[in-house]
């Protein structure tokens, strides 16, 4: 897997086109993903073969430089391997692209380095297991092209694959048509890929110059903003300055409540139809066609919902990262609020799962980094909902269905929403100013179900809190980080 530091005054940016294939070209793309799965499953088999004999090997006392020679994990290693043995195991494998074998083998490769830097504690979060074979059921059918004909037709409705042709767009390219043949694109690798609804989507990974971002002039004469998000109907997102004016809030769109219904329906249908799982025998069989086509309802109903999501967060968090110059958000313990005490919470689930709290962050990350503005986030600890906006006093017993904060020292009464967000801001308007001085150290952090509490003391004092932030300054056109790509060079 080859890796390229992003050039200076470029930056890395996705295309997503939905595509519309013909039955022919539906067919080579299942082909193309099958075999991505196959090469994944058939070199999953033989490392776990090779692992077991060596073990049992091991286990009769026999020495290690006597031991089945083993296999390499890496990439080109399981390539190798894979081109000695696809003659024996799959005679038709010249049916498909190489890039299609390509994409299950990094797959694997990525699969076991995460699994083994996960066993020596070098990774951080949950604990990665060691991989499992893919199915047509379970994974996700995807592959990736790096090489060959890769490029977007001029007529701005086609686009050129390997081994796959001219493929039709049901959208316009002209987005990015424009750039590359302006020079100021330059496409990396394409993926393709099916979501729940059978709808194929290519997706392509570009470099982007970063000076042909618009330096808007619809700058908002608030430079810095807190957000405070939610799950509430009236607040998926809350935005406030620091003088305590609530500039703007978005409601939250609820698309998955409100196909609840349908969802509902749809399901009670496909338990009545043949599916693919006999319960009195407990055997799998063949589902019959009905429950396919109540099955990818189904799927086009979740579709939609996270459609209506996804479309409702990249407007709030573009409108954001193009008007403001410093954005203060929450790092939010989304699995610690999907339980209380050890016990999961149904309701609370359903409305995080609806709301997608943490592609807020995530969106506002990139896109600052394109708009040439600064992301401030509050660490976990922060009392940003806890603390009274006015005196700075600070309320421990806030509970969820508070939704006016009194405060007890000083009798204001507020949104809760907007105090948290006015707080954010304020953090945020701190941090500015410190980190044009140079960022402050953000302290030791928190071990993963570590417990942390903060000073009563400090809690009003913006700069007892600078410890407990970090400053990403995401302007100057700098290096972004590194990206993977295989078989491309910067």
């Amino acid at each position: 897997m080859a890796r390229f530091d992003i050039p200076d005054g470029w930056t890395v940016q996705a295309y997503r086109f939905a595509i519309d294939p013909t039955q022919q070209q539906h067919t080579m793309l299942r082909s193309h993903c099958g075999a991505a799965r196959f090469a994944f499953n058939h070199m999953l088999t033989l490392v776990t073969a090779v692992m077991d004999q060596r073990a049992a090997e091991r286990s009769y006392g026999i020495a290690d430089t006597d031991l089945t020679p083993s296999i390499g994990w890496s990439l080109p290693k399981l390539r190798k391997i894979w081109n000695q043995r696809k003659h024996e195991h799959a005679p038709w494998w010249a049916e498909n692209s190489k890039e299609a074998y390509n994409t299950g083998l990094d797959a694997l490769a990525r699969s076991l380095d995460n699994w083994a830097i996960s066993r020596t504690g070098r990774r951080a979060g949950k604990p990665v297991g060691f991989p499992r074979f893919k199915t047509a059921v379970r994974s996700r059918p995807s592959v990736r092209f790096t090489t060959g004909t890769i490029r977007v037709e001029p007529d701005r409705r086609h686009i050129v694959l390997p081994r796959l042709g001219r493929l039709r767009t049901h959208e316009s390219t002209r987005k990015l048509a424009r750039r590359v043949e302006a020079g100021s694109a330059r496409i990396l690798s394409a993926t393709l890929s099916q979501d729940s609804r059978c709808r194929w989507y290519v997706s392509f990974q570009t470099l982007i110059a970063s000076k042909i971002r618009p330096v808007h002039a619809r700058r908002s004469p608030d430079p810095v903003v807190g957000v405070d998000v939610g799950v509430k109907a009236d607040a998926l997102l809350v935005v406030a300055a620091p003088d305590g004016r609530e500039l703007w809030r978005v409601p939250a769109p609820k698309p998955l409540a409100a196909s609840r219904a349908r969802l509902r329906a749809l399901q009670r249908r496909a338990a009545r139809q043949h599916g693919p799982y006999d319960s009195v025998t407990k055997t799998r069989r063949l589902p019959s066609k009905r429950w396919q086509a109540t099955t990818a309802r189904t799927g086009r109903t979740h579709g939609r919902a996270a459609a209506i999501r996804r479309d409702v967060l990249h407007k709030a968090t573009t409108t954001l990262a193009q008007q403001h110059q410093v954005i203060t958000v929450e790092t939010l313990n989304a699995a610690g609020m999907r339980s209380a005490g050890g016990a999961r919470k149904k309701g609370m689930n359903r409305a995080l799962a609806d709301a997608a709290l943490a592609q807020i962050r995530q969106m506002l990350s990139y896109k600052t980094r394109w708009y040439g503005s600064d992301l401030v986030e509050a660490d976990r600890w922060f009392p940003s909902s806890k603390t009274c906006s006015g005196c700075g006093g600070r309320k421990p017993n806030l509970t969820l269905a508070d939704r006016v904060y009194e405060c007890e020292h000083c009798g204001v009464s507020i949104d809760r929403d907007r105090n948290a967000a006015i707080n954010l801001a304020r953090l945020g308007d701190t941090q500015s100013s410190v980190g044009e001085q140079g960022p402050a150290d953000s302290g030791s952090a928190a071990g993963r179900g570590a417990r942390q509490e903060t000073d009563p003391t400090q809690v009003g004092d913006a700069a007892g809190c600078e410890a407990s932030t970090r400053l990403y300054t995401t302007s100057g056109g700098g290096k972004a980080g590194t990206v993977a790509s295989e078989g491309m060079a910067a």
